[in-house]
């Protein structure tokens, strides 16, 4: 058998509800949801379950969300089914979790962190100047060129590198306009605007950046008994002093998902489980990759598909 990868979903995949029949089945997740609670002095379980989801949906609440319930499928995974990683990587918000996963700092420690970087993100750009927009169908140099002539002086430039065919730009709303209707002509299949607060993983992030480095300078960073394949270089990290470096540029720097899961599969990974809400990354990892096993887990129905699946495979 090949290696196992364990990939941890960013913003975009929380939903009111997520996570709640873990907590309610298993004290591996019910002490997860308790840490976060006390850690962030409010009950971030209970807008998990119950939402609102407007409230859900607010950058400092969505990060910390969906970082614990990640966490907590991890926890409740591990204590079933007891699969080890031998790589881990996670799409923005979700290297936070695999960092987590790899030891380099406590649960605590890391969803205060993410939710302090929700802030900074969400309060980096006045509403209404920056946004995001997927581009389906075109090739990465097209969406590139796109970028550098619909910028005109203004920011714009690819944020994520999600698969082949998806590309999502990040900027000045001004700059965004005129990239979809360019990416249009340029024979995009699709130009969707994204229902994002901000414009994430493009210079207009700095000031987020700077209010982060400062942020983690008060965190220690622990040895990582597990490679984490970053977004910034799209290969494996296991140093602790490269940590909060890699997360700070991460802000400004657009995700290479794509070539982070090429890079693993170089590596001989061949089986891809997706720990958190949602499956966004399984079918991302499809599409970049059709040749490998891809399992997600977020509840107990998934977490006994994959248990019987293992079984089957070991």
């Amino acid at each position: 058998m090949g290696a196992v990868a364990f990939i941890f979903p960013g913003q975009g995949s929380q939903t009111v509800g997520m996570g709640k029949d873990l907590k309610d089945n298993f004290a591996e997740a019910k002490e997860i949801f308790k840490q976060a609670d006390d850690a962030l002095e409010f009950k971030l379980s209970s807008l998990c379950f119950e939402g609102p989801v407007a409230e859900l949906n607010l950058t400092p609440n969505t990060q910390p969300a969906i970082l614990t319930v990640s966490l907590a499928a991890l926890r409740v995974l591990e204590e079933k089914i007891g699969i080890k990683p031998d790589y881990l990587a996670g799409h923005s918000l979700g290297e936070y979790t695999a960092l987590i996963a790899a030891k380099a700092f406590d649960f605590s420690e890391g969803v205060k962190t993410v939710q302090k970087r929700g802030q900074y993100m969400q309060e980096a750009v006045p509403e209404g100047e920056g946004g995001m927009a997927a581009i389906l169908g075109l090739e990465r140099e097209v969406v590139e060129e796109v970028c550098r002539i619909a910028a005109n002086g203004e920011v714009l430039t690819p944020a994520n590198f999600n698969c082949p065919g998806q590309i999502v730009i990040s900027g000045h709303t001004n700059a965004l306009k005129r990239a979809m209707a360019l990416a249009r002509e340029k024979g995009a299949r699709k130009v969707v605007p994204l229902p994002v607060s901000a414009p994430f993983h493009c210079e207009l992030m700095l000031p987020a950046a700077k209010r982060l480095q400062e942020y983690l300078k008060g965190i220690s960073i622990n040895p990582l008994i597990h490679p984490v394949v970053t977004n910034v270089e799209a290969t494996e990290n296991q140093e602790s002093n490269r940590v909060k470096e890699l997360l700070i540029k991460q802000l400004t720097y657009p995700v290479r998902w794509e070539d982070s899961v090429k890079t693993m599969v170089k590596r001989g990974v061949n089986t891809f489980i997706e720990i958190g809400p949602g499956k966004v990354l399984s079918g991302l990892v499809k599409r970049i990759e059709r040749s490998v096993k891809v399992f997600h887990v977020e509840d107990i129905k998934t977490l006994n598909v994959l248990e019987k699946a293992w079984k089957e495979i070991n």
